[in-house]
């Protein structure tokens, strides 16, 4: 099947055997196709490497595919995400909003999926972040509405990101009907989701399972920093004393209330504030917590705003690591991908020698399952979950 050709520096031959999936335009020797346009990569020798998608606009210029030659490009991507839902049938997801498809992690780059609620109300939300990806979003749609038996397909392609492609933002309806909102459980906690306009594509469900572990571990009274719609704090309150969730958004924190009336879960207390703030006044104040979660939105987005982001990231656990009562237990958190589990590590190092605390590290976590980390692209390993004990 004929296509256009790019060919790739010898450098970026070399990445894409070493397994990275991404070609950036410095390594880009020549190329003759037009926006979203699957291609044949080639090196700079003429010798084939594969096929994958091209951007004419994004520094990521090239998204590999990989080796084999593809003669239907239509079959390839009902392939793939046809695995990629196999591999969550292993998973046995006790829950009914979870990851279908995580792009590289699953071999489709540019594309994120996610499912929410059960038989006819099932709804897919789907993130077309790539030309590629984007320029096939209708057939997506259709596979997914055959595999999934989803009663409608909605494009939440309302993400900054996509102007790096020289994408539009915009949310729609691509397939069938979706409903304002949908009624999901994670475990035993009942949410009700509005995919048009929640976080994401309507939950946050990386954490998923770093819930199911933070209620194994929670004892006493608790905080959950950072709660957004509550999800650690409403896992967290069955085996909990009491729960105190904070968070800066008025409408997050109204979001955790519902959702705690929602679960009978009358000892969460929602409350609005700078977590910053609040956890310098409860020190002052002499609070003490059996269980401390911190779950904060990125610090880091892009390698200049790392220094901000170390200093954020300890000071928020010094002070949490000085609230903690002895053989208390901290989970805490980093979605920023430049923050490495290794630097994130060092950071409460760090925070623990300050707060003149001496913490034992129980568990290293990462994103749901759901969320698969591709080998070799540190890129896919963006959350670190960690979580510690104070010893004294």
């Amino acid at each position: 099947m004929s296509r256009p050709v790019v060919t790739v520096s010898a450098r970026g031959a070399e990445r894409l055997r070493s397994g990275h999936p991404w070609i950036y335009r410095s390594d880009i020797r020549a190329s003759e196709a037009s926006p979203g346009d699957l291609v044949t990569v080639a090196s700079e020798r003429r010798r084939p490497l594969g096929v994958g998608f091209w951007s004419s606009e994004s520094q990521i210029s090239l998204r590999f595919l990989g080796s084999d030659d593809v003669p239907d490009e239509l079959h390839l991507l009902r392939s793939r995400i046809e695995a990629a839902l196999a591999f969550r049938k292993t998973l046995a997801i006790d829950a009914t909003a979870w990851r279908a498809v995580n792009a590289e992690g699953d071999r489709l780059p540019g594309l994120i999926v996610d499912v929410y609620g059960e038989g006819a109300s099932r709804v897919a939300v789907v993130q077309t972040l790539t030309q590629g990806m984007d320029r096939r979003l209708e057939p997506i749609a259709e596979i997914l509405m055959s595999l999934l038996g989803a009663g409608g397909v909605l494009a939440r392609n309302d993400q900054k990101v996509r102007r790096l492609e020289g994408l539009p933002e915009h949310v729609g309806v691509v397939r069938g009907v979706v409903p304002d909102t949908v009624e999901v459980t994670m475990g035993p906690v009942r949410y009700s989701v509005d995919p048009r306009h929640g976080q994401k594509t309507g939950l946050f469900l990386d954490q998923r399972e770093n819930h199911e572990a933070a209620a194994r571990y929670g004892h006493g009274r608790a905080l959950d920093g950072f709660t957004y719609h509550g999800g650690f704090a409403l896992r967290l309150a069955p085996v909990c004393s009491s729960v105190l969730a904070l968070d800066a958004s008025a409408p997050a924190v109204a979001a955790t209330a519902e959702n705690a009336q929602r679960n009978g879960l009358a000892h969460i207390e929602a409350r609005e504030g700078n977590v910053f703030d609040e956890l310098r006044e409860m020190e002052i104040a002499r609070e003490r917590f059996n269980t401390i979660v911190l779950d904060p939105p990125a610090f880091a987005k892009n390698r200049g705003a790392l220094p901000g982001a170390v200093a954020g990231y300890k000071e928020i656990n010094l002070r949490a690591m000085k609230l903690l009562t002895a053989g208390g237990i901290l989970i805490t958190c980093s979605c920023s991908y430049h923050v490495t589990e290794s630097l994130f590590q060092e950071i409460l190092e760090r925070a623990a020698t300050d707060a003149h605390a001496s913490m034992s590290l129980v568990e290293k976590r990462a994103q749901a399952r759901d969320h698969p980390i591709l080998i070799g692209v540190p890129e896919t390993h963006y959350l670190k979950c960690l979580v510690l004990r104070k010893l004294s």
